[in-house]
């Protein structure tokens, strides 16, 4: 079991987690647990030197409260001296190949290989008792590294979001999407569009130069309406569109009225709607043309949280693209699209490709007429890792770099 604890040491936030871990310690016994506290070793231009006291001070604090570090993994930009990591063994009561050095990498797909010359793992084996004489194969990460640093072209896709001031708001979508670049050998430079700015511009101004459009998830209403200007562009341009959780709401919002000729189809999480095509699943089950939501509704008990079955119609692009027609992927969402519209949407060009077993909840739309535009209710980017690239994403981007060479 690996447990990671963030902020620094001594904030309020973290000491409940800090005392779990303390105890988690003492009950399993030293040799079980291991305890590695990442710290850093800033270096002042001025004064030509590496400091190590900020280091010595928090591993103090971490004392303080009961926990002696095993091994401490020493963040810097420059290259620590032996006489430095020494002195930092000393003062920390550590031994001094304990002391690893975590300089600043090119990639975080670096940072596994260079902890690996720096010793970690064979400090991590040691403390537990387990042998490590066996040699350390690095080709997967070998291979991941040079597809990142020697891409063989790139592509820019766009993310049109509202959070797109903050990135980290996206980092999983991010990381995603280089997951999948890594598996088609390709660069994917990401153009971070705040949606706002499609209620005064025209898309063209933003998106022509793309070969991908991707509109995430999101709460509320703010920017929803440039997002619907974004996945019209995406649908009449023909460009390759990933919608997910809110971004294939959205899609069904704008294809209900550009499609289906449905006037009045709107999300009921932003206010009344006469034609309510996406909506909370205990509003769209009740009795009635507008659908309002509740007080109940509002303290969020509706949220579908964790990892959902979904069955993949057979010969859809859903299908085909993960080789199976059976899925599970994790959802973090309140609204649902609302099923009792889907023989109209159907009938106005677009598909629905997955659904739940029980048939109630769509889980993927897609439009066959298109080249490659889905759209799907939960959120595959948390499921993506680089030796395993997410087959949406990885899908995704090989039709972005279709699309470019074609322009």
């Amino acid at each position: 079991m690996l447990c990671e604890i963030g902020g620094t040491v001594g904030d309020i936030e973290g000491l409940p987690f800090l005392e779990a871990i303390r105890q988690l310690g003492f009950e399993l016994g030293r040799d079980r647990v291991a305890y590695l506290h990442v710290t850093l070793v800033p270096y002042l231009a001025a004064a030509g030197e590496l400091k190590t006291k900020p280091t010595q001070h928090s591993v103090r604090e971490l004392r303080g409260i009961g926990i002696q570090p095993d091994l401490l993994l020493c963040r810097a930009e420059q290259p620590i001296p032996l006489d430095a990591r020494r002195k930092i063994a000393l003062q920390c009561n550590v031994q001094p190949d304990g002391v690893i050095p975590g300089i600043d990498a090119r990639s975080i797909y670096e940072v596994p290989i260079r902890y690996h010359e720096a010793g970690l793992d064979t400090q991590l084996l040691s403390h537990f008792g387990l042998s490590h004489e066996r040699p350390v194969d690095l080709g997967r990460w070998l291979e991941i590294l040079e597809r990142v640093e020697r891409p063989e072209g790139s592509v820019t896709i766009a993310v049109v979001g509202k959070y797109t001031g903050l990135q980290d708001a996206y980092k999983s979508l991010g990381e995603a999407l280089d997951h999948g670049g890594i598996a088609n050998r390709v660069k994917v430079d990401v153009r971070w569009i705040d949606a706002e700015v499609f209620e005064q511009d025209d898309a063209a101004l933003h998106l022509s130069e793309v070969s991908g459009i991707l509109v995430p998830g999101g709460f509320g209403e703010r920017g929803a309406a440039g997002k619907v200007a974004a996945v019209t562009f995406a649908r009449e341009r023909q460009i390759p569109y990933l919608g997910i959780c809110f971004g294939m709401q959205l899609a069904i919002v704008e294809a209900a009225r550009k499609l289906a000729g449905i006037d009045g189809a709107n999300s009921t999480e932003f206010g009344p709607a006469s034609e309510p095509v996406v909506g909370l699943l205990t509003e769209w089950e009740r009795e009635g043309a507008i659908l309002t939501r509740s007080a109940e509704d509002d303290l969020g008990g509706t949220m579908r949280l964790g990892a959902y079955p979904c069955l993949l119609q057979p010969g859809s692009l859903a299908e085909r693209i993960y080789g199976t027609s059976r899925i599970s992927e994790r959802h973090r969402h309140r609204y649902e699209v609302n099923i009792n519209y889907r023989s109209r949407l159907e009938a106005a060009g677009l598909r629905f490709s997955g659904m739940s077993p029980d048939a109630r909840l769509p889980e993927i739309v897609e439009l066959p007429s298109h080249p490659w535009f889905i759209g799907v209710q939960f959120h595959p980017e948390l499921k993506s890792r680089p030796f395993a690239p997410h087959p949406l994403f990885a899908s995704f981007v090989r039709a972005a770099v279709e699309r470019s060479r074609l322009v």
